[in-house]
């Protein structure tokens, strides 16, 4: 593991920073910082920001990402055909490894940035900054949307519909408004635990239950059954972009990741989390999206915990609801501390518990979870919300700003070199930005044609719908 660099920058004194392969000096108090450049100081009776240890990180950070996205990876291999599916998945997962290195990197080179609007404002000035938060703030307000949307799936297969789509979709609200406004990423990490074993364990019964099985749930009851798996399929050019978007939505979560490293004790451990989350996510994810596509074919659900049986189906679903509450939770949470310190930074009302600081946390979560519950509600399709979110926001979080940091701290030192090895890394972070530029506008123009066809269909979801929306394909 790499030393944190000499110069750490304001507020990333020797409080913060733990000599390596020594005891700790008593001026070394990692536990709790006395001073930080994002969060301030830290006072007694006042949240913590700065307690998330490494493994508690790789757990927030594997959350942030395994949720929503793994449940829609068998129908983005159905549109592309199970060998284009995983070599796209693999490329998407080296790209956003590499891009998410570079979130730890330019954290420790520059300690005041806290999320991506911070370094829009590094690369643009205070256009950039109001651009990057703009759109940092819809696209997760987006993904809390679609956790709410998936939490109303899971809920109406719980209870075979009990009760209108639309009250399970605000009932998903109020819960990520319970949640989310706990104050830290440090008092979340224990739930973050409870959702990723959650989740993991409804997506592992659910690739145990389709390759017993044999049939998918809206398959075809009579006959014998075969699956119509395809190795290679033969999408539109919409269709291709909305799928590729639909797989950089499973690794999305990139841009979350300024805002945990922010919260960490020690933030040179960041990379060892991040080699435990993208080890995790990458082997999950083709191991869960063939086995289910392989059984399933063109039959898959999505989400796909619908694909099983009518029990086994509700079963998947009872295990994945807590990791589907816990990823809405993170995202709104993330979104509205987002505001948070936009607001307060700099000022007691950021670390004391003043009257303030509840009313104007409680009023932005409220705000988020209200604005997530109308995205949700209005979009009910929701195969054709997470590929809107990748290819509108997802690219551009995770794909240009990243090449972008890249340039910023070394296009100037390494054009005077021009050594080999920075000729390399301009062509791979230009290839990045120029790659995500185009994926935004034909994914965003392929996943709108989507929704667009939703809309049109007789039998489809419709916004605000009482319609049971767990069994849609």
């Amino acid at each position: 593991m790499a030393e944190p660099p000499a110069y750490r920058g304001p507020g990333y004194g020797d409080v913060n920073y733990a000599p390596k392969h020594e005891e700790l000096d008593p001026k070394y108090d990692i536990e709790k910082p006395q001073e930080d450049a994002v969060f301030g100081e830290v006072v007694e009776g006042g949240p913590n920001y700065r307690a998330v240890g490494w493994k508690g990180t790789s757990v927030l950070m594997m959350k942030t990402q395994i949720g929503l996205g793994i449940l829609s990876l068998p129908s983005a291999f159905d549109t592309l055909g199970l060998i284009p599916g995983v070599i796209c998945l693999i490329a998407i997962a080296v790209i956003t490894g590499w891009s998410s290195w570079i979130v730890g990197v330019f954290k420790l080179r520059h300690p005041e940035v806290y999320g991506i609007e911070d370094v829009g404002e590094k690369l643009f000035g205070r256009v950039g900054r109001e651009f990057f938060g703009l759109a940092f703030a819809l696209y997760w307000t987006f993904v809390g949307g679609s956790a709410m949307l998936g939490i109303s799936i899971a809920l109406n297969a719980l209870s075979t519909h009990a009760t209108c789509t639309a009250v399970y979709v605000a009932v998903a609200a109020v819960i990520g408004f319970g949640l989310c406004s706990i104050q830290t990423l440090g008092r979340i990490s224990w739930l973050a635990w409870v959702g990723l074993i959650g989740i993991l364990s409804g997506v592992m019964t659910l690739t145990i239950a389709v390759a017993v099985e044999g049939r998918p749930s809206t398959a075809p009851k009579d006959g014998p059954w075969k699956s119509d798996f395809k190795l290679f399929g033969s999408p539109s050019f919409g269709e291709a972009t909305a799928a590729l978007c639909t797989l950089i939505f499973a690794y999305g979560g990139v841009p979350a990741f300024f805002n945990i490293v922010s919260e960490m004790r020690r933030p040179e451990h960041y990379t060892r989390a991040l080699i435990v989350c993208q080890t995790v996510m990458t082997v999950l994810y083709i191991v869960v999206g063939v086995v289910v596509y392989y059984y399933c074919g063109s039959f898959v659900a999505s989400p796909a915990l619908g694909s099983a049986g009518p029990l086994l189906k509700k079963v998947c679903y009872g295990l994945a609801l807590p990791g589907l509450i816990v990823s809405m939770t993170l995202v709104c949470h993330i979104t509205a501390k987002y505001f948070f310190i936009r607001f307060f930074r700099g000022t007691k009302h950021l670390n004391h518990n003043t009257m303030i600081h509840w009313v104007s946390w409680l009023g932005l979560t409220g705000a988020v979870c209200i604005v997530a519950y109308i995205i949700a509600s209005a979009i009910p399709n929701f195969g054709a919300l997470v590929s809107l979110i990748g290819a509108l926001f997802g690219t551009l979080m995770t794909f240009q700003s990243m090449g972008m940091m890249w340039f910023y701290d070394h296009w100037t030192k390494g054009k005077a070199e021009k050594s080999t090895r920075w000729m390399s890394l301009v062509f791979w972070a230009g290839f990045i930005i120029a790659s995500g530029t185009f994926l935004m506008i034909a994914g965003t123009y392929g996943s709108v044609l989507g929704i667009k066809d939703t809309y049109s269909g007789s039998n489809g979801p419709t916004a605000w719908s009482c319609a049971d929306n767990s069994n849609s394909t």
